[in-house]
């Protein structure tokens, strides 16, 4: 890992071709739009229509407010790097862009594993997923998961509280590199920061450890709960409720596992089999995930969507009506 202050570099030292920066900040810059837009749409969806304020549904806000804020803090850096061809900003800037990206995705990673109490089928799946039957909405079927399973009362002070532990779980484990295990540092690709998955001090490795069990392996681990079984069975409609499930799965599997395993091979494995390419497609597809996820979890809901038509379909009356009364 190279200083981040050396900002000026001749074109012999770029790390890939010029063409190949333009595609990688067309990539990310595409990621950043639609991360923005479907996640803007999401928050002001639950704004705007009181019969969405539910607290299930606000625990799917603060998963919205975790995309939107890697799409608007955590892209930016590493689009102008690309713009640029390397890393132009400061130390302080790299340890920012690294501690913001972290502590990001790791709740976006956290979703799910909330607790035990409810599991991480309640947050993905049993949230946000559940398909509304003849008689019941989908937060009616959330709420009755969670009574039958874990006689669990579904409330705003839960909703608040849950949120609480998945920031505070996500602040203590991405702020300790702020205060000396492990640190923040410039990636082998040279297009942002993350944590120094190559030192092989044993501080900074009990670290990356404990960091990749904690933030990737034990939500993995919670995905895959057998009691995950209970849910699909006091559902109506099994199939597509199984279907929306193994696409949440197969999602996070794609866009986390590479990163994961790129991870592994500089801290655990061989460095040198991870060169600048190799690092920087897995990096993109964690970061993918600010788009995907809103597009997942609200407009798989038939209540999201039909509030989504309602309210393009007055902004669109209105529009109408504008043009109608010019003169």
């Amino acid at each position: 890992m190279n200083p981040v202050n050396e900002t000026e570099r001749s074109t012999e030292h770029y790390i890939f071709a010029l063409g190949t920066y333009k595609l990688l900040a067309f990539t990310i810059g595409t990621i950043g739009v639609f991360g923005f837009c479907n996640n803007v749409v999401v928050i002001v969806l639950y704004c705007k229509f009181k019969r969405l304020r539910t607290p299930t549904n606000l625990l799917l806000v603060n998963i919205s407010l975790s995309d939107l804020l890697v799409s608007v803090i955590g892209i930016n850096f590493t689009f102008v790097s690309c713009l640029k061809g390397g890393w132009i900003w400061s130390q302080a800037t790299c340890i920012w862009d690294g501690f913001s990206n972290s502590l990001f995705d790791a709740i976006i990673c956290k979703k799910c594993n909330k607790d035990r109490k409810p599991p991480a089928h309640l947050q993905y799946f049993g949230n946000w997923y559940c398909k509304e039957s003849e008689t019941q909405s989908h937060e009616e079927w959330r709420a009755r998961y969670i009574r039958v399973v874990h006689a669990q009362v579904v409330d705003f002070p839960w909703a608040w509280r849950a949120i609480g532990h998945i920031w505070l779980y996500s602040v203590v484990w991405t702020g300790a590199p702020l205060l000396g295990w492990n640190r923040y540092t410039l990636e082998i690709h040279r297009l942002g920061c993350s944590l120094d998955w190559a030192s092989k001090d044993p501080n900074d490795a009990s670290f990356i450890l404990l960091f990749l069990l904690a933030c990737f392996f034990v939500p993995l681990r919670s995905i895959q709960d057998l009691q995950t079984v209970q849910i699909i069975r006091i559902l109506r409609y099994e199939k597509k409720v199984a279907a929306m499930f193994l696409l949440m799965i197969t999602c996070f599997l794609v866009c986390w596992t590479p990163y994961a395993v790129v991870s592994m091979l500089e801290a655990f494995g061989r460095k040198s089999m991870v060169s600048p390419m190799v690092a920087i497609i897995p990096s993109f597809f964690a970061k993918s995930s600010a788009a995907y996820n809103p597009l997942i979890y609200v407009f798989m809901s038939r209540k999201f969507r039909r509030c989504l038509l309602q309210l393009l379909c007055s902004r669109l009356s209105w529009l109408q009506h504008s043009l109608k009364e010019r003169p």
